[in-house]
């Protein structure tokens, strides 16, 4: 199991690299079910992999001026607030017994699988569906909707904290919609954002939590080979064609998820 559990943790980074997001959402059902790490562990460690992953991932993108860190502050900044503040305050206030039904006892490690499977679904939904904005990709004169980024950049951050995913499906979008940005700029910014926020929210584990670094760092290391590997494919395969088919990878993930953890106990 171990040794699947290495191999996809380069493709982590390979989807990263080849799609540009939701390799992050592969982290924690990586961690849990192939390593057999606690779910609430499991979504403070992703944290850390996914942050050094983008952090990596977002090199290609500054070297060839698609970062804009104008939007990257304006949305990042409440983001990283909301993420830390989650993981320092509101996931240790969740109870170890959070509610039953029936038979069924709902702990703390079941509820945040359940609501990242839910998150899985959504994400699934956003790479499954085709983008009606490519002919949208001539950059405009930006714009900023304050309130709604700000807004969008909390929730975002709130999620990430509570499942430890990066959110690339989420905040690529609002740049798109939000601030104008054209798809491949909001790319690249998403991955700071991510990269930023993900990594300050993992400061924000409480002390209670025993990090294996060995352990972590073994793992980021075969995600950041794995963004190697993507960037290199990307340039001979098109990210987009293959989006759809990870979409649908995601949506069964998140469907067995939400099985395993309620029906299969």
């Amino acid at each position: 199991m171990e040794i699947i559990g290495y191999i996809a943790s380069i493709l982590i980074g390979v989807s990263l690299g080849l799609i540009g997001g939701g390799g992050s959402i592969l982290t924690v059902p990586v961690l849990v079910y192939l390593f057999g790490v606690n779910p609430v562990v499991a979504t403070g460690y992703s944290l850390f992999i996914v942050g050094i992953t983008s952090s990596v991932g977002t090199y290609s993108y500054f070297k060839k001026g698609l970062v804009n860190i104008k939007t990257a502050v304006v949305f990042g900044i409440p983001s990283i607030i909301a993420v830390f503040l989650t993981r320092a305050y509101i996931v240790p206030a969740i109870p170890s017994e959070v509610f039953t039904i029936g038979s069924l006892v709902v702990t703390k490690s079941i509820l945040m699988m359940i609501i990242f499977a839910v998150l899985m679904i959504a994400a699934s939904y956003s790479m499954i569906k085709k983008d009606k904005a490519k002919k949208e990709e001539e950059a405009s004169k930006q714009t900023f909707n304050y309130p709604v980024i700000l807004l969008e950049g909390m929730v975002v951050g709130i999620l990430t904290g509570l499942v430890g995913a990066g959110g690339g499906f989420l905040i690529i979008p609002a740049l798109v919609v939000l601030s104008k940005l054209p798809m491949k700029e909001a790319v690249g910014t998403s991955l700071v954002i991510i990269a930023a926020k993900s990594l300050i929210g993992f400061l924000g584990e409480g002390a209670e939590v025993q990090v294996d670094w060995t352990f972590l760092m073994t793992i980021s290391a075969f995600a950041i080979v794995g963004i190697f590997v993507g960037t290199y494919l990307s340039k001979k395969i098109e990210g987009a064609k293959l989006k759809p088919t990870f979409g649908w990878f995601v949506l069964v993930m998140g469907i067995y998820i939400i099985i395993k953890e309620l029906f299969l106990k």
